[in-house]
């Protein structure tokens, strides 16, 4: 991976490449048949319009629920299918369920998989995710890295807790402060959208039924089991390696998000094939560190010391100024 350095309450910086290029490289020469894998999976619609449908469902339930019940269940169910639809919207921000020739369908696609989550997210993380596969650990140019301000502040074991909290506001806002961009129509749409349907949901079912769905979402995103994958995909738990698969049995919730590894190799491949990957190329992964829980992940990244918002791979531009092809 190259040589790290590292000091005290400072980042790992390297100054080799994002290594996800060279095992493609390697990866596609002795197995040129994964690209027969590239394309898109429509059957993930079925899924989404399944979970979209529930969550808007499950308001006639919730707006008769006392105060202490509503937190549990918006914990429990929303918390769970709202983070499944930020990650649906992860696989549509790369084009995969419809193709890369329809991008437009992915993007109105994934404003409809944004509804319950109540927030207006979906087209602006497309613009700033791809970002963070070209320029991966890139500083001031991955936004998907923690700012010094938040390592400073959260790196404590309760700081830690007090971050996974919060992770829903700093992960969402922090690329308007790294990285400011102009707003888009598609993302004017995308919030035009949102704030009506969320008017709509608390003019038929009150406050309370906005909260299950925002609240699922704010919840979902911080101190919750499918929350894991945000910290076991590329913070440093094992010096070797800078990004991490998870293969177990949440990443039917999560459109196979936890085959991250594979993922970077070859984002082209839609979230129901990656699991192909290691299996066509076995020698490649069956080495690298894994996790084998998300829930275990938080609880290793709150209570080891030698785990923090520090504990990320960083290079200056230059390490990664070489544009990589991410459908070759």
């Amino acid at each position: 991976m190259g040589a790290i350095e590292r000091k005290k309450r400072d980042f790992y910086w390297t100054s080799a490449g994002e290594p996800h290029a060279i095992r493609r490289k390697a990866i596609l020469e002795k197995y040129p048949q994964i690209k027969e894998l590239y394309g898109s999976d429509w059957h993930m619609c079925v899924q989404v319009t399944l979970q979209v449908l529930i969550q808007f469902g499950m308001l006639f339930y919730v707006r008769d629920l006392s105060w202490p019940w509503l937190v549990a269940v918006t914990y429990v169910v929303s918390g769970t299918i709202n983070h499944s639809m930020v990650l649906a919207i992860h696989e549509l921000a790369h084009n995969l369920a419809f193709g890369h020739n329809h991008a437009l369908a992915n993007k109105v696609f994934s404003i409809f998989a944004n509804l319950p989550i109540g927030v207006p997210l979906a087209v602006s993380y497309k613009k700033y995710h791809m970002e963070h596969h070209r320029y991966q650990g890139t500083d001031g140019l991955d936004v998907d890295l923690p700012t010094e301000l938040e390592a400073r502040l959260f790196s404590s074991t309760l700081g830690k807790v007090a971050w996974l909290f919060v992770l829903p506001f700093t992960y969402f806002l922090r690329p308007v402060f790294v990285r400011p961009k102009p707003f888009s129509m598609m993302e004017i749409a995308n919030i035009v959208v949102q704030v009506a349907a969320d008017f709509a949901v608390y003019d038929y079912f009150g406050g309370k039924g906005l909260f299950y769905l925002i609240g699922g979402f704010v919840l979902g995103m911080g101190l919750h089991p499918m929350a894991g994958h945000l910290i076991s995909e590329h913070y440093i738990f094992n010096r070797s390696n800078e990004t991490y698969s998870y293969y177990g049995w949440m990443n039917m919730l999560a459109f196979n998000e936890g085959y991250h590894n594979e993922h970077h190799d070859f984002p082209a491949v839609p979230g129901s094939k990656l699991p192909m990957v290691s299996k066509i190329a076995p020698e490649f992964y069956k080495d690298l560190p894994t996790h084998d829980s998300w829930f275990g992940t938080l609880y290793n990244f709150i209570f080891r010391d030698d785990v923090s918002p520090y504990s990320r791979i960083k290079r200056e531009k230059k390490a990664n100024q070489q544009n990589v092809d991410l459908f070759q």
